[in-house]
């Protein structure tokens, strides 16, 4: 399968003093028809990576192919190639939903109509509403709409879910997956894990400018060591009970303080269990509360690094 996107030893530094390393040598492959998830906390450098993939920003060092072409060679054409919906993005008030999407169809030699446009991010109802009157789902939709009005063969999408109300995440989500069907690439940063493993084929987890794994979803959470969690909570402390500890019960494969709790992950639920009880009654220790759930990506982010996906710089 072709490359929509090749990235090799990309790297970005902002001068100051001390200089600072945005991207630190980042690899990353991405092929045509893919939903591809850049994920990782506020300040680990795929805001950068995203902005330098889509011709905002220009690489310190490091080779970047986009569609089988470079920034520096072809960047009008691959600006014909790509739609791009960024993190914030501000539209006049004093256009309706159809003039806003016909005025970035005039940017482009070809594409979509502006009707077909709107009708895929289902705003049909909203063609003649002034952008001001919008909710901020419809907003993010109309955002999108621009961003398909060239009928792009690779699209960027930068948190385009951050702040939106469930129902309209999910709107937003059949208009990726519609978009993804019909053999097109997209690459997409979240904050919100459900999404990615929902709608990325594969994602790469960055952190302080470098990829810190890479896989499909289900690959990445069965590098933990096992499917499943097992978080609880004592009643008042208890302090014979510690991440060391719980390490050495049966089945348990990565143990961690989680707020006023414990976070086990585990293999084999089945046993785990009755030897973690068994544990709590010999030091003991009451227990308040315990929940078991499949782990997911966000499970294997703090495992990696410690810290949960939404800190901040």
């Amino acid at each position: 399968m072709s490359l929509a996107i090749r990235v090799a030893g990309l790297t970005k530094t902002y001068p100051a003093n001390p200089p600072v390393e945005a991207v630190r040598g980042v690899d990353l492959d991405v092929k045509v028809g893919e939903c591809f998830g850049l994920l990782g906390p506020n300040g680990a450098g795929k805001t950068t990576t995203l902005e330098i993939l889509e011709g905002l920003l220009d690489p310190s060092g490091g080779e970047v192919e986009i569609l089988g072409q470079r920034w520096d060679t072809n960047d009008r054409q691959l600006r014909e190639r790509i739609g791009i919906s960024l993190q914030e993005t501000r539209l006049s008030d004093k256009l309706n939903v159809r003039e806003t999407v016909a005025l970035f169809r005039s940017f482009y030699a070809k594409g979509i109509t502006a009707d077909e446009a709107i009708a895929r991010v289902s705003l049909q109802e909203k063609a003649k509403a002034f952008v001001d009157k919008l909710s901020g789902g419809q907003k993010q939709r109309l955002a999108i709409a621009c961003a398909l009005v060239g009928d792009p063969e690779l699209l960027f999408l930068d948190e385009p879910t951050t702040g939106l109300d469930p129902q309209s995440r999910r709107q937003l989500w059949e208009v990726i997956r519609e978009y993804k069907a019909q053999g097109r690439t997209v690459m997409i940063t979240t904050h919100y894990m459900d999404e990615a493993e929902k709608l990325c084929d594969r994602v790469a987890i960055i952190d302080h400018g470098k990829v810190i794994a890479l896989g499909t979803p289900n690959e990445l959470i069965l590098q933990l060591g096992g499917e499943h969690v097992i978080d609880f909570t004592l009643d008042g402390p208890a302090a014979d009970i510690t991440p060391e500890v719980l390490q050495g019960v049966k089945s348990v494969t990565a143990a961690r303080a989680s707020g006023d709790g414990f976070t086990l992950t585990v293999s084999d639920p089945p046993a785990a269990l009755p030897a973690l009880l068994g544990l709590l009654r010999e030091k003991r220790a009451t227990l308040a509360g315990l929940t078991t759930r499949h782990a997911t990506l966000e499970d294997v982010f703090v495992n990696l690094t410690g810290r949960q996906l939404r800190d901040a710089e």
